[in-house]
């Protein structure tokens, strides 16, 4: 199986990398067009600074290309709120794969949410064999709220979506290689899907 991560310049990369290398797989680095066209799994990370990300997408052509991807995609934080239509950080246009937009946490609340918290409402292959109210490891300032494409609820002063699936295109606010054995479960569970 071939498995390519985006690299585009926005961190945690080596940790995917490590988590995939545990479940007895290798991943390539690559921000090369024809490369990711042919993986069987892509994965979309993110750390940092969406119109900074976005700006470095564009700078390589990458944003136009995730959006026409076929095979199973995952965007992880960042990446994941990239996939929106919009993000009120920097005021970035996103790509428009998940009917969305990003907003922030209200002052009202610590920010960033940083540390564990829980999962709920699971409704998707991702979370085969994964338990209801299982935590996994956040750090976020802005998320996007309950839509149509929520597949995983976390509760921060509201509710909001901690994953995202459209077609081949999945996502979650929460990083599943820094989450223990549940969220590589779930890293593996996308390389099934």
């Amino acid at each position: 199986m071939k498995i390519v991560i985006i690299n585009y310049g926005a961190g945690n990369i080596q940790s995917i990398m490590f988590a995939i290398e545990r479940l007895g797989f290798k991943a390539v680095l690559s921000n090369n067009p024809e490369e990711i066209k042919a993986a069987d799994k892509v994965i979309f990370p993110g750390v940092g600074e969406a119109s900074y990300a976005m700006m470095m997408l564009k700078k390589s052509g990458l944003d136009t290309l995730i959006p026409t991807l076929k095979q199973p995609v995952l965007g992880i934080c960042l990446g994941m709120q990239l996939m929106c239509n919009k993000s009120e950080e920097g005021n970035t246009e996103g790509l428009g794969i998940f009917d969305v937009n990003v907003i922030k946490f209200s002052p009202k609340v610590k920010v960033p949410q940083m540390g564990w918290n829980t999962i709920y409402n699971l409704k998707s292959d991702l979370f085969k064999g994964i338990a209801e109210n299982e935590y996994m490891y956040l750090v976020h300032s802005f998320y996007a709220p309950i839509c149509k494409e929520t597949i995983a609820t976390t509760d921060y002063e509201n509710e909001y979506s901690s994953a995202l699936e459209n077609d081949n295109f999945y996502g979650t606010q929460f990083h599943p290689e820094k989450s223990g054995d549940v969220g590589e479960k779930i890293l593996g569970n996308f390389l099934k899907l």
